[in-house]
C-alpha cells in the first residue's frame, strides 16, 4: 500500500542501487531519536517501546511508532492537537501586533 507521496511504500529489505537508502534512514534516526527524547521528557517512552526509524525502498526515511496502546494513540493525538491549537493562538495574537507596527511604520 503506497499513499500518493509513496510514504509507505514496501520496506527497504532487497536494497537496489543509486538509492540514497542512508540520507533517508539518518534523517528518520534524528526525528525518531527528537521523538523519542521528547516522550522521555514527558514519562511517555515507555508506551512507545516500538519506536525506530527505518527506509522504504524508495529511500523515504520513516519513523515507525511500532504497535501501541490505543491510549498512547490518543495521547499523541491530544498532544498534537494541543500544540496545533497553541500554535493557532499564538499565530492570530501576533496579528494586532504586526498590525500595530505597519501603522506605526506608516505614520
Amino acid at each position: 500500500m503506497t499513499d500518493r507521496r509513496g510514504v509507505v511504500a514496501k520496506r527497504a529489505e532487497n536494497l537496489m542501487p543509486d538509492v540514497p537508502y542512508v540520507r533517508g534512514w539518518t534523517q528518520a534516526r534524528q526525528s525518531a531519536g527528537t521523538l523519542a527524547s521528547l516522550l522521555t521528557d514527558l514519562g511517555l517512552e515507555s508506551d512507545f517501546p516500538g519506536l525506530a526509524a527505518d527506509v522504504n525502498v524508495l529511500g523515504d526515511g520513516l519513523v515507525r511508532l511500532g504497535t501501541i496502546r490505543p491510549e498512547a494513540a490518543l495521547l499523541l493525538a491530544e498532544l498534537i492537537s494541543s500544540g496545533l491549537e497553541a500554535e493557532m493562538l499564538d499565530s492570530t495574537a501576533q496579528v494586532p501586533t504586526d498590525a500595530l507596527k505597519s501603522r506605526a511604520s506608516a505614520a
